[in-house]
């Protein structure tokens, strides 16, 4: 855990511990982090990104470059469009604000643990409007558009809806393990690296429906 005021990580690391999630250490700076990673190993890393000596998406592209396999969620104040998109470039798993409500905040941990990428809501939405707005890619042709299956496709609109593997599994009635290989599927078709891509390549080439759209 990563973050330059004391009270707020110590508080943190209380209620992680509360939640039978191990602790296995605290830094208040990037430079500290480093440190702390290189040392500890740990399994995922929470990482502020305003902190004197070396900020938070200075911190996490070192730890990246050394140690690419270690997670590292952005827990953080800032909103900012910037701060998002440099923070993903640097590597960073997840991006999660302060302002969230602790057991969604455990959920969102839970998940990163399980290999899903933590965004709060309204993060999540700005990624969705970058990626839907680009336009570089051509449309897809007409026999790979028939290449995802029914299943497939609603798997897909389930993600634009917000919902996590977890949820995802519940809904269709199948396994997390039988979501992860839809979402395998899916990307390996569309050549895509993630999920929020495959959501806003889909939603660009009306493979499924705008969630805020439908909403309204």
């Amino acid at each position: 855990m990563v973050d330059d005021h004391v009270l707020f990580r110590r508080g943190l690391a209380c209620l992680l511990s509360s939640r039978g999630i191990d602790v296995v250490g605290e830094a208040g700076s990037g430079a500290e982090a480093l440190e702390k990673a290189r040392e500890l190993m740990p399994d995922l890393v929470l990482m502020d990104i305003r902190m004197p000596v070396m900020d938070g998406l200075a911190a996490t592209r070192a730890i990246k470059q050394e140690m690419p396999y270690l997670r590292i969620v952005m827990l953080t104040i800032s909103d900012d469009d910037g701060d998002l998109f440099q923070a993903i470039k640097a590597g960073a798993q997840g991006y999660l604000l302060k302002n969230m409500e602790p057991d969604e905040l455990f959920d969102m941990i839970d998940g990163a643990f399980r290999g899903e990428a933590p965004i709060s809501r309204s993060m999540a939405s700005k990624i969705l409007a970058e990626f839907a707005s680009q336009s570089q890619r051509d449309p897809l042709p007409i026999p790979m558009r028939s290449a995802l299956t029914s299943r497939e496709t609603e798997v897909l609109q389930l993600v634009a809806n917000g919902a996590c593997n977890r949820d995802i599994a519940a809904a269709l009635c199948i396994s997390e393990n039988t979501v992860k290989n839809h979402l395998r599927n899916i990307l390996e078709k569309l050549h895509l690296d993630n999920r929020v891509q495959a959501v806003a390549f889909a939603l660009r080439q009306g493979l499924i429906q705008d969630p805020s759209r439908a909403a309204g």
